[in-house]
């Protein structure tokens, strides 16, 4: 049980020991592990350029997109200096992210909730269970964060698919020409019946190599 005395007034030539609230850490904290998502690095690296690539979709050709240079900036540190390819581990100060980012924490602040709210960033706010001066109280750790794909992301559309190339193009073979049309080609009967008999669809071009083969039997007889 708590005791009353710190409501007390002080009495002259004394000071009253500093009190501790039960729970000085933000609401929603937890004390349970972090369950971090593992990220190889190409992901990651990957995710970072489609951030870029939101940030240029939604206003294109232009400064200012969704994003912003500033959340981008500290995406890149926290992609590039921080995360835990490996281990998925992600629990950067906003003092350690400040100073690779270049700015202030404040602004730090700012960027990380602009991200959450974009839907690229996941927060889990930490704290753990310590005694001070004999009392119980929850001290806050720093937060620990998980890059989201996508899926998540708020107003994101994936990119369109690229066009297949050119029939002809990379080295690719034109296609064969069939049986009728290489008949078409040819100025002598005997070869306009052998292009129809290596048409393989059959079908007209069989009949008229059919025709044509007894053409030249009666022309010959």
């Amino acid at each position: 049980m708590i005791g009353l005395s710190h409501l007390l007034p002080p009495l002259p030539g004394l000071t009253l020991p500093p009190t501790y609230a039960p729970f000085p850490v933000w609401s929603g904290s937890t004390t349970g592990p972090a369950r971090f998502v593992a990220m190889p690095k190409k992901a990651a690296i990957k995710l970072w350029h489609r951030a870029g690539e939101f940030d240029r979709q939604s206003h294109p050709g232009q400064h200012g997109g969704a994003v912003g240079r500033t959340a981008l900036a500290v995406l890149h540190a926290l992609v590039f200096d921080f995360a835990n390819f490996r281990t998925g581990r992600l629990d950067p100060s906003y003092k350690a992210i400040a100073r690779k980012a270049g700015m202030s924490v404040c602004a730090v602040s700012d960027a990380l909730k602009h991200l959450r709210e974009l839907g690229l960033l996941h927060r889990i706010r930490r704290c753990v269970e310590d005694w001070q001066d004999g009392r119980f109280q929850l001290r806050q750790e720093t937060n620990a964060y998980v890059l989201l794909p996508e899926t998540y992301w708020q107003g994101w559309r994936p990119p369109a698919e690229p066009p297949a190339p050119a029939q002809g193009a990379w080295g690719d073979p034109p296609p064969l020409l069939t049986g009728v049309a290489l008949a078409a080609l040819e100025t002598d009967p005997v070869a306009k019946v052998a292009a129809l008999r290596t048409d393989p669809g059959g079908g007209l071009a069989a009949a008229l190599a059919s025709l044509g083969a007894s053409f030249l039997r009666r022309r010959e007889s």
